[in-house]
């Protein structure tokens, strides 16, 4: 499997760090862009040609979409982890199973869930005080979209588990493609059938179905990993429980953070459909500038599984120090382009003159903390690939606490007022971000100790 490894696969365990990362990094970038492209076009062609109302509708639905996909991405992220340990270690056979018992996992988890969420859909938009003026549009693209969970973790699954093996490539051709065919079906379903939120939720998830099976497809073909035995597809409860310990708590961390992201709506929420629809043009750009950071957190994942595995700790912590730089240095590039530029990036969202005013000056609210942001995403990298299912749920709860209080405490103050929405996005940034950074202090000391390196 030698030749195979070096055309389908990339280990990191040796060379230079901060070119693997890179190397890693870059087609993983391009390939969550264009996943970012699916929401946005949503939200440019519902704005545009629908108005701010539909585009309140789909950016009221954000926080709660979040929840029902984050319970189905903490189990392939786990999965891909724990693949990327094993693939360290080289052992082949453990790769497979772990493979393989994370599919299983996940034909199970992701149709449960769909099926919760979209009978919960009309009692949660309502606990979070959505403006009855856009609860019908709302209601109605949040069932697709759970309809859609099932297609979108398809996706994140075979995704997850070629990045594992350092093939960082073959997702990014297919989401490129995806991409595409939801900008087209979208001008279709919204612009050409008038079909308005409804038909931007169903091309999205039509989108998500050809990437996912075209994925997965793909790797089966042409990945030696994904080529298995009869013995390869038993099921194994020690490595099913080995994806459910690391997997759980990232699902359960990545629901925290989308519970308190509900919480953080149900306050902007509160200010009406202005706000909501300026919120709304502020998150789709921001997921933009998350990109970025959560990307180099990926392959910092993969990067420290695969050298964790192969017990080369010496590399993971030059990993994270080249991690940090290349954050920072992203961080300082992009402030005063959102500091400058923030009215002509909003209007490419909506031409409503009070959202745009409301976006810029929030904008260069959120940007003064891009670091602490990054911060975040650059330690959970690594604590994650270290296997620290504790800090998942432990950010996750930091999160909560934050997103609950911080913005009724700012929004409270008078001189502040709906200001303090954004204030608290990135005063919640900064406290995650100096919580991760005094867990990898901790955690690094006990592994380096169990590992007796230091």
């Amino acid at each position: 499997m030698e030749r195979e490894h070096k055309t389908a696969v990339m280990r990191m365990t040796e060379g230079n760090p901060i070119s693997l990362i890179l190397l890693f990094s870059v087609p993983m970038l391009i390939g969550n862009l264009f996943q970012q492209v699916y929401n946005l076009v949503d939200s440019v062609v519902v704005g545009q040609v629908v108005g701010a109302e539909a585009l309140a509708a789909i950016g009221a639905t954000n926080s709660v979409t979040f929840l029902f996909f984050a319970l189905c991405n903490g189990i392939g992220s786990g999965g891909g982890i724990i693949t990327s340990q094993f693939f360290g270690k080289e052992d082949d056979g453990a790769v497979k199973s772990c493979i393989v018992n994370t599919g299983y996992i996940m034909l199970v988890f992701p149709l449960v869930v769909g099926i919760t969420a979209f009978f919960l859909t009309t009692p949660v938009l309502q606990l979070l005080d959505t403006p009855s003026e856009i609860m019908g549009d709302a209601i109605a693209y949040m069932r697709i979209m759970c309809v859609g969970i099932v297609f979108v973790s398809l996706y994140n699954y075979a995704s997850s588990m070629l990045r594992a093996l350092g093939d960082s490539k073959t997702p990014l051709f297919f989401l490129i493609f995806s991409c595409l065919l939801n900008t087209g079906l979208d001008l279709l379903f919204v612009c050409v059938f008038h079909m308005s939120v409804k038909g931007a939720g169903i091309a999205t998830v039509i989108s998500q179905f050809v990437s996912g099976i075209a994925c997965l497809v793909y790797a089966v073909m042409k990945n030696p990993y994904f080529k298995f035995t009869k013995e390869d597809m038993h099921f194994n409860g020690r490595i099913a429980y080995k994806v459910l310990r690391l997997g759980v708590p990232l699902s359960l961390q990545f629901s925290l953070i989308a519970i308190s992201c509900m919480a953080l709506q149900r306050v902007v929420n509160s200010f009406g459909k202005v706000t909501v629809a300026a919120f709304t043009a502020t998150s789709r750009i921001e997921q933009i500038i998350h990109q970025p950071y959560q990307t180099l957190g990926a392959a910092l994942s993969t990067y420290t599984g695969q050298n964790f595995g192969a017990k080369k700790m010496d590399r993971v912590k030059v990993g994270y120090r080249k991690g940090l730089l290349l954050m920072v240095g992203f961080s300082v590039l992009m402030l005063p382009v959102m500091q400058l530029c923030g009215r002509a990036i909003i209007r490419f969202f909506v031409e409503d003159e009070a959202v745009i005013n409301m976006g810029a000056k929030a904008l260069q609210i959120t940007s003064l903390f891009y670091a602490m942001l990054g911060l975040i995403y650059v330690v959970r990298g690594v604590l994650n690939g270290l296997g620290d299912s504790f800090f998942a749920l432990m950010n996750g709860i930091v999160e909560v606490f934050g997103r609950f209080i911080v913005p009724v405490m700012m929004v409270g103050i008078p001189a502040i007022g709906l200001w303090g929405i954004w204030w608290s996005v990135g005063i919640v940034w900064a406290i995650s971000g100096v919580t991760a950074l005094a867990r990898y202090v901790s955690y690094k000391k006990k592994i380096s100790a169990l590992m007796q390196i230091e």
